[in-house]
């Protein structure tokens, strides 16, 4: 990656099964800055995130010159703010497109992972059909926004991916594995054709390609977590 941070060097502590983590990632490669990544595990968290996100105990915190920012959506802010003319920029210019953008951002967080969680997690057909289509509502909300968003360009962003493309495009991989191992298709091109041409577009771009987790190490780690939910109560 290229130059340091301004002011102190750049720490990231993370999951790389994150997608929280995964935004992070995007965006300071977008950005084009260096840091150090430090793997957590979340099982055994160590003193550093501890003592840098006491609040939340949780991953992402970028660590600016010796100052933790927590929480993914402020990180993304942050570092849009902090690095303003470095790459591209997160957050539109305009004050009102600004705040649609950080709507959106905070519905793909509140609104439509929770509802999107009970698919992640079903182990039985009935599951999977109830989850599947109590979380189509949430999606075809956020086909609308990428209408509203986008104004007829390639991202929410508009021609460049922005903090909602971050935001949702996080998701993609896992939405995928989900998708594959359960027989779903959540970005249908007949019912979200928006959102299924958007999510191609934007796994194709570099700064994604770069530091996106690949499917496949996806796709192992989904089957074992499965597994266990289904394991029945006290087997190891």
């Amino acid at each position: 990656m290229a130059g340091g941070g301004e002011g102190g060097e750049l720490q990231l502590l993370g999951a790389w099964l994150s997608p929280w983590v995964i935004r992070v990632k995007v965006a300071l490669q977008m950005k084009g800055l260096s840091y150090e990544y430090i793997e957590e595990n979340l099982q055994h968290k160590s003193e550093l995130l501890l003592s840098s996100n006491p609040v939340h105990k949780k991953v992402p915190v970028l660590i600016h010159a010796g100052r933790p920012v927590c929480e993914s959506l402020v990180v993304l802010e942050y570092v849009d703010e902090a690095w303003a003319g470095a790459g591209t920029p997160l957050l539109p210019a305009d004050p009102y497109d600004r705040a649609v953008a950080r709507f959106w951002a905070t519905y793909v967080n509140d609104t439509f992972f929770p509802s999107w969680r009970p698919l992640f997690r079903a182990t039985t057909a009935e599951q999977r059909a109830e989850a599947f289509e109590n979380v189509l509502p949430q999606v075809e909300t956020l086909e609308r926004a990428l209408t509203e968003c986008s104004k007829g360009k390639a991202f929410f962003g508009g021609d460049a991916v922005g903090i909602v493309d971050l935001a949702l495009g996080s998701f993609v991989v896992w939405i995928r594995a989900v998708d594959e191992l359960g027989g779903t298709n959540l970005l249908d091109e007949a019912r979200v054709p928006g959102l299924a041409a958007w999510a191609e577009r934007f796994m194709a771009v570099d700064a994604v390609e770069e530091v996106m987790p690949e499917a496949g190490r996806i796709m192992e780690h989904y089957k074992g977590f499965l597994a266990k939910l289904a394991a029945p109560a006290g087997s190891s």
